[in-house]
């Protein structure tokens, strides 16, 4: 019985550093199909606990089934003629290393399964409510100050709704983030028959 260390160096874009992720299994030389069903039972574990979006379950999959061919040529040309337990390593090192970059692009892209996630320009926040939405209080009259820069656009003040009540947020200026050109005023919505306070947001 030996034990051997994989080594899996991930990168999700140029600005991003690179994880590494470290993988410690335990080779039963003398016993190959000792080590190939509790690898491939972790590595599914792993891909449902990380399986967060599309991209992270395909990248799981396919990191699983390129790094147990791989592991399985390279365990059959070494000493020990182990293709079984190579197959068992790469599989377990490729679902780590496909499913960590699959979260990555879940992440950036939006496309997650247990909650949303906008990007920064569309960021926004909600308050829900079930009855019919309150009157607001009539606006409050605001002294607009001088732009601060060419850019900056003057955001009006309006009564913002907490869950239980509103309560005055202030008008202020502000430059429009990068890509962004359309200031969306708090409002409220129906969804799924349901109103929903929106604070402002850029798009």
């Amino acid at each position: 019985m030996g034990t051997t260390t994989v080594a899996v160096a991930a990168t999700t874009d140029a600005n991003r550093a690179a994880s590494l992720t470290v993988v410690q299994v335990t080779l039963f030389t003398m016993y190959p199909k000792n080590i190939l069903l509790p690898s491939v039972a972790l590595a599914a574990l792993l891909t449902g606990c990380v399986g967060t979006g599309p991209n992270t379950q395909q990248g799981a999959v396919g990191g699983a089934a390129l790094g147990a061919l791989a592991g399985a040529i390279i365990g059959n040309n070494s000493g020990s003629h182990n293709g079984a337990g190579g197959a068992a390593i790469g599989a377990l090192a490729g679902a780590l290393a496909g499913g960590t970059l699959g979260n990555a692009k879940d992440n950036e892209e939006g496309t997650l399964y247990t909650y949303q996630q906008p990007q920064r320009r569309g960021y926004y926040r909600t308050e829900v409510i079930q009855q019919g939405p309150p009157a607001a209080p009539a606006p409050i009259s605001e002294v607009v100050p001088p732009a601060p820069a060419a850019n900056a656009v003057w955001i009006p003040g309006y009564w913002d709704f907490n869950g239980t009540g509103y309560a005055w947020s202030a008008g202020h200026w502000e430059i429009p983030p990068p890509m962004s050109t359309t200031y969306i005023a708090a409002h409220w919505e129906t969804r799924d028959y349901v109103n929903v306070f929106v604070r402002g947001y850029w798009r």
